[in-house]
């Protein structure tokens, strides 16, 4: 049976924001399977703030989406042909399959998920690449420790939430930066933050001040720009910073913001690393079994923020996630 693939192709190098303009929406048969491949028909996409890096030009983590090529993106799949000796037909598997439909894939990166342990969006966030982050990043870069205050931005997005309920678990006292009344509320209130500073609010140092009386002793940064310099003002004694991403600049048509008091990390003593998740790829069946364990046991909260509206939705659900519309991870179920 011929299948028709719809796609979403980038059609130019955006300034900003995405535009109508920078996608291409094609359709065309799906390809078959060949020796050694599986097709899959994707079924949950992940948006993640690092798509927007990936459509710029230059020397990134990974080479940046191409001109006509489908724009990349990890997804979670249903094998519907296997012509390779390690996939069967009809088994849920992750991979970075892009935006389209359907996808041929030679098993490359791809990973079978069991259902039964997590529903499949699970497996976009806790169990996928947010946990994966806040778990290395969090605990191998941060390297907290039980009574010290942890600090994170984007709070209450993807990385952000699990980074924090993970600092609580490892004993503690955790801030969240999130935007809006009632994402700091979700913050305490469901996720178990010991407070939630709301940057919309204003007077950001000052509240940091409030909830962070003897400073900082791990930020996990996801935002950068003001909310970075903000935090380097309350720096403790020996303070660890990670960073996990830049969101607040990526679709900036300037030139990236650097932190102006970065001479706080010498006068405290500390340090500001950054990473990429998939360093620790040997080690992913030990971070995963860890993150299973706390969700089993209820000390971890997987939060989805589930999109319907299909394939045909993607352009503006990506936009959702740069307004902050998102509460937990953002997926979008074709």
């Amino acid at each position: 049976m011929t299948l028709t693939n719809a796609q979403w192709r980038l059609a130019a190098r955006p300034s900003g924001l995405p535009k109508a303009a920078d996608w291409q929406y094609t359709e065309e048969p799906a390809a078959e399977a060949g020796d050694g491949q599986i097709r899959v028909a994707v079924q949950y996409l992940s948006l993640d703030p690092a798509m927007r890096s990936w459509m710029n030009p230059g020397r990134s983590y990974v080479p940046p989406v191409g001109i006509g090529e489908v724009m990349r993106a990890g997804g979670i799949a249903e094998v519907i042909d296997s012509r390779h000796r390690g996939f069967e037909v009809g088994q849920t598997v992750f991979g970075t399959f892009g935006v389209q439909a359907y996808a041929v894939s030679d098993g490359t990166g791809v990973s079978v998920v069991d259902t039964a342990l997590a529903p499949a969006p699970v497996y976009l966030n806790t169990l996928g690449t947010g946990g994966l982050t806040a778990y290395f990043g969090l605990l191998e870069v941060g390297r907290p420790e039980a009574g010290q205050t942890v600090v994170v931005s984007a709070a209450a997005g993807s990385v952000g939430s699990i980074t924090g309920q993970l600092a609580k678990i490892h004993g503690c006292r955790v801030v969240g930066i999130a935007g809006g009344a009632e994402k700091c509320r979700v913050l305490v209130e469901e996720l178990g933050f010991d407070a939630a500073v709301d940057y919309k609010a204003g007077e950001l140092r000052a509240q940091l001040r409030e909830q962070a009386p003897d400073g900082i002793d791990v930020f996990f940064d996801n935002v950068g720009g003001e909310i970075l310099e903000a935090v380097l003002s309350r720096l403790a004694r020996g303070a660890r910073i990670v960073l996990s991403g830049a969101v607040s600049q990526y679709n900036t048509a300037d030139a990236p913001r650097g932190p102006a008091n970065y001479m706080q990390l010498l006068v405290n003593r500390a340090s500001m690393t950054g990473f990429v998740f998939t360093d620790y790829a040997n080690r992913f069946p030990e971070a995963t079994k860890a993150l299973a364990g706390w969700l089993a046991d209820g000390s971890l909260v997987s939060r989805e923020h589930l999109l319907d509206g299909g394939i045909g939705a993607f352009p503006e659900a990506l936009l959702k996630l740069f307004a902050g519309e998102n509460t937990g991870k953002l997926i979008l179920a074709l």
